[in-house]
């Protein structure tokens, strides 16, 4: 950031700057999250049903909260700007206990993700308590227990789809709504 003979400023005043941002809706989002994802990665679990199903669920619930953010200060009090990173130490950490232990550690996943990953990002008291009973909707036993029955949204277009590979969770991701209803954020139509 210091200035130098070595690097001529021309050169910063004719570049492209270029970002990547986060894709826009929900069902783009999760797209782009499961566009990286392999049978190798579902493979490598020693327990891959209940990694896929909670994969899914922090999957979604990464879209949820960057989606939120269109909704201003109803979404989030504050703007937060989380990232793939977030969702990539999230799915790092969940391989990792889903292997190591054989009862699925969910309060421990679940203060990881809400308090540490993502949580780190929340500084208002009221998004912190918001992001961490977001995502313990979705990454519970009961969506292990109950499957595709475990719904994320009152109407039920939201779930976990009893699916073993990565392409029959983008084919049900693409019969998501292009706009969907506040409902699906945890939040109601008014």
């Amino acid at each position: 950031s210091m200035p130098t003979p070595q690097f001529p400023p021309m050169l910063l005043q004719n570049g492209v700057k270029m970002t990547n941002e986060p894709p826009k809706g929900l069902r783009a989002n999760m797209l782009r999250s499961y566009a990286s994802i392999t049978q190798k990665l579902f493979d490598e679990s020693n327990k891959p049903d209940v990694y896929r199903k909670l994969l899914f669920s922090f999957c979604f619930f990464h879209a949820i909260i960057q989606d939120r953010r269109k909704f201003g200060a109803i979404g989030w009090n504050v703007p937060y700007g989380f990232t793939t990173e977030d969702l990539e130490a999230c799915k790092r950490q969940l391989m990792t206990f889903v292997n190591q232990y054989d009862v699925v550690p969910y309060k421990v996943l679940n203060y990881l993700g809400a308090a540490i990953n993502y949580g780190g990002r929340v500084t208002d008291d009221k998004d912190k308590r918001l992001i961490s009973t977001i995502l313990q909707t979705f990454v519970t036993e009961e969506l292990i227990d109950t499957g595709s029955q475990y719904k994320f949204s009152e109407s039920g277009i939201y779930y976990c789809p009893d699916v073993e590979t990565p392409e029959e969770f983008i084919e049900y991701i693409r019969t998501f709504p292009l706009n969907p209803a506040p409902e699906a954020f945890g939040m109601h139509e008014n």
